[in-house]
């Protein structure tokens, strides 16, 4: 149960590289999506806190 949190961390990080890759259409903006995809929670909480005003 104490690894829940990684786990769905990474099934996003998963989910995220297969979106940001898929996306990409050369190999430097799929190498950008990777990275992209390393850090989606602080885009998720960045936008998150911008639609509640925060």
């Amino acid at each position: 149960m104490e690894n829940s949190g990684n786990i769905i961390y990474f099934l996003g990080f998963i989910g995220a590289a297969v979106y940001f890759i898929g996306q990409a259409t050369t190999f430097w903006l799929g190498v950008l999506g990777f990275l992209k995809a390393l850090v989606w929670p602080a885009f998720l909480i960045y936008l998150a806190l911008k639609s509640l005003g925060a």
